[in-house]
């Protein structure tokens, strides 16, 4: 992908920029599979199986079937449909729920609407690590929990959970407990994710340099939910309205390109990370709040000594951009650094840098430069 050598773009986490191969062949699905995939003529039956081409390439990522794979509009409504789904179906024989403490918003506040409702929502916080401990999770599973939630990867500090383990576990304890596993971060990230277990999981095409606007719901065959939405039977009523054929089609290319390019991606993000780590031990002050086990994608620190925002704008001076966190949060406290219980001032002082395979040692040397200047400049004033 072609960049602009004088911009450093670090936050990829946030999203991706789309790559043109997917750009050019949405642009081509528009014109060359105009008609609704749900009409029984031609034009339909071309863009039909268009559709279910796409399905299956994004089935072969994740090793499942293509009949288990449901498009959405993106990663939160796919939350939103599996969580609420989940609990709907289930709600006549249990209403306990167990879930991390630092999940995206998009399963942490429909969860808590769910408690103000009277569903019996336990909260695992992670540590000041950043890991959750999955035995403190089991625990509270029992014969009236209907539900299991977590991240694979945490979108703010990178950190993993051993979403097989925790499936196997809840499913020992109580098999009828739905497992889901937001995935958003972690798709095409890790070599594989383990579908062992698991009910339900979410991905998103802006972070793999498919457009917004574009994910897929996976649903274990067998596995039953009640969708909250209703509509025509698009997506076997999973997701009722027409579908964003194009945006499915882009979703299928970034995620075999993706995918082809995993192993030399993968270590080139893994280089970048360690390049960074190694300079920013250098600068004084800093504090990492990411553990060394975390996807290289993702590093999170604190500058322990200036706030996010002022130093922000001054790498933004320089082109040079990252976040404060999740961009859900608009500015606001670090919801996965509050939850670890970190002193304010490491979560005043938050910044989030995340790669990706078009990131190259420039881009780490131009934020180690902005960073060393922004100290020196800074605190003087």
């Amino acid at each position: 992908m072609t960049q602009d050598k004088e911009l450093h773009y670090l936050d990829n986490a946030a999203t991706t920029r789309v790559a043109p191969e997917v750009a050019d062949a949405i642009r081509r699905a528009m014109t060359e599979f105009w008609g609704n995939a749900s009409s029984l003529y031609e034009p339909g039956e071309k863009s039909e199986q268009a559709l279910e081409a796409a399905r299956q390439e994004v089935a072969r990522t994740l090793g499942c079937q293509k009949e288990e794979i449901y498009f959405t509009g993106c990663g939160s409504e796919g939350n939103n449909i599996a969580l609420l789904g989940a609990v709907r179906a289930r709600k006549s024989w249990g209403n306990r729920i167990v879930v991390t403490g630092f999940e995206h918003p998009s399963v942490d506040k429909p969860l808590r609407r769910l408690a103000q409702e009277g569903f019996d929502v336990q909260f695992v916080a992670p540590g000041e690590d950043g890991r959750v401990d999955l035995d403190r999770m089991l625990a509270l599973v029992n014969k009236n929990t209907i539900l299991v939630a977590c991240m694979n990867v945490n979108n703010e500090i990178g950190t993993l959970m051993d979403t097989a383990r925790l499936a196997k576990g809840v499913k020992a304890i109580n098999d009828r407990t739905a497992v889901h596993v937001d995935a958003v971060q972690a798709w095409l990230r890790l070599p594989r994710l383990n579908l062992e277990g698991v009910d339900s999981l979410t991905i998103s095409g802006h972070k793999i340099h498919a457009p917004k606007g574009v994910g897929a719901l996976y649903l274990r065959r067998g596995y039953h939910i009640d969708p909250p939405f209703l509509g025509g039977g698009q997506e076997k009523g999973i997701r009722p309205g027409t579908e964003n054929l194009p945006y499915a089609v882009g979703l299928a290319v970034a995620a075999r390109r993706m995918a082809a390019n995993y192993p030399q991606r993968h270590e080139r993000v893994a280089e970048l990370n360690r390049r960074l780590r190694q300079g920013l031990a250098s600068l004084p002050d800093i504090t990492l709040n990411s553990p060394e086990e975390s996807v290289p994608e993702v590093l999170n620190l604190s500058l322990n000594v200036i706030k996010s925002e002022p130093m922000l704008h001054f790498l933004e001076e320089r082109k040079v951009y990252v976040s404060s966190g999740s961009a859900c949060s608009k500015g606001a406290a670090s919801h996965t650094l509050t939850a670890m219980g970190l002193p304010q001032r490491r979560i005043d002082t938050a910044l989030r840098i995340s790669f990706c395979g078009d990131n190259g040692p420039e881009d780490v040397d131009a934020l180690l430069n902005g960073l060393e200047d922004g100290f020196r400049s800074l605190t003087h004033i």
